[in-house]
């Protein structure tokens, strides 16, 4: 049975802020009660035994229900007198915990349609907006800071760093591949990522130090194009502090032409360097993941989200709203009740 707790928090009251106020309701309770127990003026009847006999009644039940709908009124305005409030608990404020720049490979080969999700081919780069977009707004809502970059045979931001899970997934849904380039540019979208990171910390003040910087790289591919080698930039990650987890989605092989769907044509695939990212995790102490199914490829984001965790200096915010119209509603449909009841069921002669 549900009891007035849990209808209060089903209609968004969690908390009165002067419950004191509720005490106002006793002496209006034990008045109607008073008055239900009371006569009304009637005229005096001798045959009382012929009155019960063709179904008259000693209590007036419309007379009881206006009362209790009344008393239902006078508890629920008391509870408005008392502050009803919603409580909104916030995630840390933004800047306390990670910031995490995702840096989305987006070239030619993410449209190889050799994914199978729910039975479909689908594109590398379908599966990688469903699985990153979650990863990132699950980060959000910690407090965490996620940022997007999209890279091809050049990079870009999408995406600053924000708290906003909502924006980050509608960043998310506007990569295309080939959005970049058809080429592979994993050197410049390293130090693109570096530098995102890097230029958030250094220009918000009320960061924390010591708070974690970190970069998840997803590529499909072997670095071909691009002005910065791999080398390069991630030996700025190493020297500023930043780790780097490599996602590595396909085999390690070239694997020739993807499968033929009827919504796309034949797309070459390239094997993943393996290799290449292995360094690159490993000198800046990050780790390499292989995603070489569909599946794998949401196991290896949730390991991350398992691995990358810290403690948030400051708890969650929690926020108070005033939430009268709850109870306001339930006081006037009572009255209204009420008087629909004495007026149409309950009609008085002249």
């Amino acid at each position: 049975m549900i009891g007035p707790g849990e209808l209060l928090r089903a209609s968004g009251i969690e908390s009165l802020e002067q419950p004191e106020w509720l005490l106002l309701v006793f002496p209006a309770l034990i008045g109607l009660v008073l008055a239900a127990r009371s006569r009304p003026p009637a005229l005096e009847w001798s045959a009382f035994a012929q009155a019960s006999a063709s179904g008259a009644r000693s209590w007036d039940p419309i007379r009881v229900l206006g009362s209790s709908l009344r008393g239902v009124a006078l508890l629920a305005l008391a509870g408005v007198l008392a502050g009803p409030v919603g409580v909104h608990r916030a995630p840390p404020e933004p800047g306390y915990g990670l910031d995490l720049v995702l840096a989305i490979d987006a070239s030619g080969s993410m449209r190889a349609p050799d994914t199978e999700v729910a039975g479909e081919w689908v594109p590398r780069l379908e599966l990688a907006r469903e699985v990153v977009s979650r990863f990132a707004r699950q980060r959000a809502a910690v407090g965490d800071r996620v940022a997007l970059v999209v890279f091809g045979e050049s990079a870009f931001t999408q995406c600053p760093l924000t708290s906003d899970g909502r924006l980050l997934s509608a960043a998310l849904q506007r990569v295309e591949a080939g959005v970049a380039g058809e080429a592979t540019a994993l050197g410049d979208a390293l130090a693109l990522a570096v530098r995102r990171a890097l230029g958030a910390r250094q220009s918000d003040a009320a960061t924390e130090p010591g708070a974690g910087r970190l970069v998840v790289v997803l590529t499909d591919g072997k670095s071909n194009a691009g002005s910065l080698s791999v080398e390069l930039a991630t030996a700025l990650a190493q020297g500023e502090g930043i780790r780097i987890h490599t996602v590595g989605i396909g085999s390690e092989i070239d694997a020739g032409p993807a499968p033929r769907t009827a919504a796309s044509q034949t797309t070459e695939r390239h094997g993943v360097d393996v290799d290449a990212l292995r360094r690159i995790a490993a000198q800046t102490g990050g780790r390499f993941f292989h995603a070489r199914r569909s599946g794998d490829l949401r196991e290896v984001y949730r390991e991350i989200d398992t691995i990358e965790r810290v403690t948030h200096s400051r708890p969650a915010r929690i926020r108070h709203s005033p939430r009268p119209e709850p109870l306001l509603a339930l006081a006037g449909s009572c009255l209204v009740l009420e008087l629909a009841a004495c007026r149409t069921l309950r009609r008085r002669l002249p």
